[in-house]
């Protein structure tokens, strides 16, 4: 196939152009480079069936062109992470919003399906778990950035569904939770690859909170396994799926668990989430997933367990 992957610079995306061009497809990546990194695609810069365009998804008339050359989409591009969230609100909501609306209409006129990734944050504080995909969403006042990354991609979400409902469009949704590996930066808030990066260096571990909340992290090799599996199975268009593991750890002993795999002189420092981010943030104590779902359509099964993503992060960034 020849498949288009907005986003595909970034820490998954460029995982997913690699399993895509192991299997025989024609991948072209479009990404601007905000938060995605050239250096985790260059090593595919001299495959004959590999293309970069570096350019944004709000560019109506680039994601028309691409869009209809392409046979399928993996719509990845978005703005992620707490700490960007947080610093750039405005261009986090344009992207996230006006961005997923410029694809899904392109993917509209030329009738392509479409693959729409959205995140474990749609469930807000909601602590009860695990969460399957129809429980309730409970989110804090919308005048809390915090919240606005939820809520742009409940709208991704709500859009995707309507455009399959009245139009028609075959959409897939994917909610990931947490998802980790080589590649993937610290410099947005994601936890473990700034764990790694301290413990290396024998600096303070910096545990945002009490450190009893608590998350779930899945390797990124089974993540894009999947989605591919999902985009392959025709059963999935219009529903919408969790990915994510079930082994729930603390962010504390999340830390101590690098400190141990480093071998690190790292103490832990607890920072208050207002000195963190802002005054008044609020976070989610509990995220976890229920995958019946996903595994009844694609028998997924995680085969990295934690101990093996903290192991594979910290090679990654030794190297």
């Amino acid at each position: 196939m020849k498949v288009l992957i907005t986003g595909g610079a970034g820490f998954i995306g460029s995982h997913l152009s690699d399993e895509l061009l192991a299997a025989g497809n024609e991948v072209t990546v479009l990404d601007d480079l905000s938060t995605g990194r050239f250096e985790n695609i260059a090593h595919l810069e001299k495959n004959k069936s590999f293309q970069f365009i570096e350019g944004t998804i709000l560019n109506e008339m680039l994601v028309d062109k691409l869009v209809e050359r392409c046979d399928v989409i993996f719509h990845l591009a978005a703005a992620v992470g707490v700490e960007l969230v947080v610093k750039k609100p405005l261009e986090s909501l344009v992207t996230n919003i006006k961005g997923s609306e410029i694809v899904l209409d392109m993917a509209h006129r030329y009738r392509k399906k479409i693959l729409i990734t959205s995140t474990s944050e749609i469930y807000g504080k909601n602590k009860n778990g695990p969460l399957k995909e129809d429980d309730d969403r409970i989110l804090g006042s919308p005048l809390k950035v915090r919240w606005g990354y939820s809520t742009a991609k409940a709208v991704d979400e709500m859009l995707a569904y309507i455009y399959w409902k009245e139009k028609k469009v075959p959409t897939i949704i994917v909610r990931l939770f947490n998802t980790v590996g080589p590649r993937q930066t610290g410099a947005y808030g994601m936890v473990i690859p700034r764990f790694v990066n301290q413990a290396i260096k024998n600096e303070d571990i910096t545990v945002y909170g009490t450190g009893k909340q608590s998350r779930c992290f899945l390797h990124v090799k089974d993540v894009v396994g999947t989605l591919i599996k999902l985009m392959a199975n025709k059963d999935a268009v219009g529903n919408v799926f969790n990915i994510g593991s079930q082994e729930e750890i603390t962010i504390e002993d999340l830390a101590k668990k690098v400190i141990s795999f480093t071998k690190s002189k790292s103490k832990i420092v607890y920072i208050p989430y207002e000195k963190a981010y802002e005054e008044g943030f609020e976070d989610m104590q509990r995220r976890v997933p229920d995958t019946t779902k996903v595994k009844n359509f694609t028998g997924f099964k995680p085969t990295i367990d934690l101990d093996g993503i903290i192991k594979s992060v910290v090679e990654y960034y030794r190297k």
